[in-house]
């Protein structure tokens, strides 16, 4: 029944990303990116811990800023198949690229609220992930171009589907000092208030190779590609960015349950 859902869940999100995508109204520009990302998990029992994340994001691989984003969040392990966190994001947005995200053409802060759920499991040598988000945005905005700084923060939500396989390659499983490959795919789509017309936020495509080096780290980095939409129209056409570039992620886990010696 679960496997049955996920599959509609998907297949609704396919034909409602490819609706939006296939549109010819639109303005297509590229970017050439790099996102350096720090994850670090500190468990403090078998069921809890603490999740941290900074993602340092760069425009023309890494010469300007696109965006930066710290989230931490609290954890909560039902089983080693069901994960649940909730927690709180910052991001701040620089402009970059041929068209700007913000209007105005200026940075803007932003504060997430955020829940989630990823289920895990594995079919022969695939560890396969689902991870389902929902965020409450709070996205700074000017209401005039004589402002220098954001005066309102509207309530926008969206919602993240993400599918991720990795295989060793060496023997049946990922263990210490092994080696692997890793594609994931993630959508993000907008609704409720303050969301426009185009509902559809982005698209990301990740493929990885990586190392676990032991039970604190993995390393693993290779090629991303972001497709966004801008939330408004210029000339009465969608605006979409294709950017193509390298993702580097470092993982940590650190276990605090354990007594010291």
């Amino acid at each position: 029944m679960m496997h049955r859902k996920i599959t509609l869940f998907l297949a609704l999100l396919f034909v409602s990303c490819q609706f939006s995508l296939a549109q010819n109204n639109r303005l297509t520009t590229s970017n050439t990116i790099g996102w350096y990302n720090y994850f670090g998990t500190f468990k403090l029992s078998e069921k809890t811990g603490i999740h941290t994340e900074y993602q340092w994001r760069r425009n023309d691989l890494i010469s300007n800023w696109q965006q930066g984003l710290l989230r931490v969040g609290l954890n909560y392990n039902v089983n080693p198949r069901v994960l649940f966190r909730v927690g709180y994001a910052w991001a701040e947005t620089f402009p970059y690229g041929e068209y700007a995200l913000n209007k105005l053409g200026r940075e803007f802060t932003e504060h997430r609220i955020f829940e989630m759920v990823q289920l895990s499991h594995k079919e022969g040598i695939v560890d396969i992930s689902h991870r389902f988000m929902l965020e409450q945005r709070f996205i700074g905005r000017y209401s005039s171009a004589n402002e220098t700084t954001e005066d309102g923060y509207p309530l926008s939500n969206r919602g993240r589907y993400m599918v991720r396989l990795q295989v060793p390659l060496r023997g049946r499983e990922i263990k210490d000092k092994t080696a692997y490959f890793a594609v994931y795919d993630e959508v993000l789509v907008g609704f409720g208030e303050n969301v426009n017309a185009n509902i559809f936020d982005q698209n990301r495509i990740g493929i990885l190779l990586g190392y676990r080096f032991n039970k604190t780290l993995r390393m693993e980095g290779g090629y991303l590609n972001q497709t966004l939409q801008l939330g408004r129209q210029i000339n009465g056409l969608n605006v979409f960015q294709n950017n193509n570039g390298f993702i580097i992620n470092a993982n940590f886990t650190i276990d605090l349950s354990k007594p010291k010696d």
